[in-house]
């Protein structure tokens, strides 16, 4: 993800989150390249961006901070790829454990992320607002 991506990355957020993430936010990830790893999904032949995830890396963990897809493009295994090659790589690189918090609303991304082996490992209440609910924290170990 690079700062040309961001008016791409900023129209996913909205259409993906009831509350997005600001473009200070996502400039932020981009300049932090000692822990954060932010990537744009790109559609080719028309070199669209059609999706992005960010994920700090710090040791042997990695906690994914944030996953959307465009509207156009969900339900055709664009996340499910994307998740299955940031774990690949990592794992690759040591990691030996992945978190990431969800809201309990979300049921597509509850259920992608079962299915990838992701399991509820407890709760952090009111984490999240408009509308608040509580997050799930889920986890998965590597190797």
């Amino acid at each position: 993800m690079e700062d040309q991506d961001l008016p791409y990355v900023l129209e996913i957020e909205k259409l993906s989150f009831p509350n997005p993430w600001h473009e200070v936010t996502f400039k932020g990830e981009i300049q932090n390249r000692r822990i954060s790893f932010p990537f744009v999904v790109v559609h080719r032949p028309e070199n669209k961006v059609i999706g992005y995830i960010i994920f700090w890396q710090i040791n042997e963990q990695v906690q994914i901070n944030n996953i959307a897809v465009h509207p156009d493009f969900r339900r055709m295994g664009v996340a499910e790829s994307v998740l299955l090659h940031i774990l690949d790589n990592v794992q690759k690189e040591g990691v030996i454990f992945v978190t990431l918090e969800v809201r309990p609303s979300n049921f597509a991304a509850r259920s992608l992320y079962q299915k990838l082996g992701f399991e509820v490992l407890g709760v952090r209440e009111n984490y999240y607002i408009n509308p608040q609910e509580h997050a799930l924290i889920m986890g998965k170990p590597l190797g």
